[in-house]
């Protein structure tokens, strides 16, 4: 399976700042809590983007752990980059496409994480064999992506929009069935845990920013419903319509994260 995807560090980071303004837990902590690191491990996060999850796992072992942290976008890994100067390089960020063969050791990582990007991969059964390949025996797996009842308002209020039904998207059609199943039969041991994180919005405003940071981060998976500027300002437009009716009406707009975590044991 051929998916598209390129997200923007802008993009990544309003998003990020909406999830923790306006939601009520801290998916870190969560992610922190299921996992129970101990310090001394080898740590690698594929997919890490910006480092969000890297730096959360440094700061929470206080710098006692090798970390390595890959992502495919060079623009991504350069602001991690950025960021690793204020703790004198102490994780090693590098270039890694996850649709090709890992060029790192076998057996070697603790811990393999890879939080809301693994559903992006082209072929999940290969990218799950390389993740097990690199882990130690008795290592972790540890992916999170949207389940199926994720941030449903945010759906309803799209398809209500622009009377289009929503276009397949790669976590929710992908993450709790053909990964999780995947999973289970290559790994000895798989655990799901689930995270529940409603934001709320009592304007609109922010609401649009999440909406527009969603759904421009790969324009390409919703090409269904607008493929020009104009078309997606067009539709932008009637999303903002139809979520300010609702919170002029429930005075709130609830939108509920739904991530489901995975821990399989090698």
């Amino acid at each position: 399976m051929k998916i598209d995807f390129q997200e923007t560090t802008d993009d990544l980071a309003k998003r990020i700042d909406i999830h923790s303004r306006y939601g009520s837990k801290d998916i870190d902590a969560w992610m922190l809590e299921v996992l129970n690191l101990q310090p001394g491990i080898k740590i690698l996060d594929v997919g890490c983007g910006s480092g969000k999850q890297c730096f959360s796992f440094f700061h929470h072992l206080n710098g006692k752990a090798e970390i390595t942290g890959t992502d495919v976008s060079e623009s991504l890994l350069d602001e991690a980059r950025e960021k690793n100067k204020a703790i004198d390089h102490a994780i090693d960020f590098k270039h890694l496409d996850f649709n090709e063969e890992f060029d790192l050791p076998s057996n070697h990582f603790d811990l393999v994480s890879a939080c809301f990007a693994i559903y992006y991969a082209q072929d999940i059964p290969f990218t799950l064999s390389e993740m097990y390949r690199v882990l130690k025996p008795g290592g972790r797996l540890f992916t999170t992506g949207p389940m199926p009842t994720n941030k449903q308002i945010f759906y309803d209020i799209i398809r209500e929009a622009t009377g289009k039904p929503i276009p397949p998207m790669p976590g929710s059609s992908r993450y709790a069935s053909e990964i999780y199943g995947t999973t289970q039969k290559l790994f000895s041991k798989t655990e799901q845990h689930i995270f529940e994180n409603p934001l709320t919005f009592n304007s609109v405003e922010p609401f649009m920013v999440y909406t527009r940071a969603s759904m421009s981060e790969d324009r390409r998976l919703w090409n269904s419903l607008f493929e020009t500027h104009d078309e997606f300002e067009t539709v932008m437009n009637q999303i903002e319509k139809v979520a300010r009716k609702r919170i002029e009406a429930d005075g709130t707009l609830v939108m509920t994260k739904v991530v489901g975590g995975f821990i399989a044991t090698k």
